[in-house]
């Protein structure tokens, strides 16, 4: 579903515009339309706690994002971001989320070697010496990496007066986010009801710890949403992975979004497609509604 021109040319971070939500992250991000974050530029949106929040994991400090109700507890959501990483998009998404019902957190993956943000607002992904920043931290990472932090991450979750352990967590991904749900499903099982992958990049591969492998050990019903460009590129990963899903008791709804190209769902993407998003983020929503029921 994804592949090197996917995942690192159309992510979809390079050459931003202006969308018909009039997203607008310049100048350091600061401004964003009402129908997409619920409140005014710089006004805190009504009922939400928001926060930058250090986690100590085995490997180090990892720097996050926090937001949830203001009261009461609730399920909790564990988001990775795409290659790009921690960013004010990933933190208005994760802030909608908890205007949803939510208690979302949005972690830094290259927490190892930096801090967020990787890139400023306004530079461009296909410039080479971005590229040579950024593409370095995402190949350091490993089903190891990712192992270590699901669980650090969850028993983290799991200790906020915010999130109701009584429910089950669920997990979303966005490209290399995508197989790092099911590393995370399949490591921590018993808390990850609900996961959902994002024009997810190899879910499904011809190596002994393709994520699909992982299935059998989850529990978790899952979301797959595709971009039809990846589709395109790799048509047989879809069978591959309903006939993985359909030989356990997971529920998975797999479907190619029309017209929607890899990248498509985040706010600050280049090839952002408000109508499948919101179409994707609508599906999403139903599948916390029944799994982390």
């Amino acid at each position: 579903m994804c592949d090197d021109i996917t995942e690192f040319e159309n992510q979809g971070f390079y050459e931003k515009r202006i969308t018909r939500r009039e997203f607008n992250l310049m100048a350091g991000g600061a401004a964003i339309s009402l129908a997409f974050a619920g409140c005014a530029p710089g006004e805190a949106a009504a009922g939400i706690t928001e926060n930058d929040v250090m986690i100590e994991t085995p490997d180090g400090t990892a720097d996050a994002y926090f937001a949830h109700p203001s009261t009461g507890a609730h399920a909790a959501v564990l988001i990775w971001p795409d290659i790009v990483g921690l960013r004010p998009a990933f933190k208005m998404m994760a802030k909608r989320l908890a205007g949803d019902g939510y208690a979302a957190l949005i972690i830094n993956p290259y927490y190892r070697q930096v801090k967020a943000p990787l890139v400023e607002v306004g530079q461009n992904f296909r410039d080479p010496e971005v590229r040579t920043k950024i593409i370095p931290f995402a190949r350091a990472l490993s089903q190891d990496t990712n192992r270590t932090d699901a669980k650090a991450f969850v028993a983290w979750l799991d200790k906020q007066a915010a999130v109701d352990t009584s429910r089950q967590i669920g997990t979303t991904g966005y490209c290399m986010g995508g197989p790092m749900t099911m590393i995370t499903a399949a490591t921590v099982p018993d808390r990850i009801g609900a996961g959902a992958s994002f024009h997810g990049g190899r879910l499904a591969t011809d190596k002994p710890d393709s994520p699909h492998l992982l299935i059998p050990q989850m529990t978790a019903d899952y979301l797959i949403a595709v971009a039809e460009n990846d589709d395109e590129r790799s048509p047989e990963t879809k069978d591959i992975l309903r006939a993985a899903f359909d030989a356990t008791d997971n529920k998975a709804e797999i479907e190619v979004y029309a017209g929607a190209q890899h990248g498509w769902c985040p706010p600050d993407s280049a090839v952002y497609n408000e109508a499948a998003a919101e179409k994707a983020w609508a599906r999403k929503l139903t599948l916390f509604e029944t799994a982390l029921a």
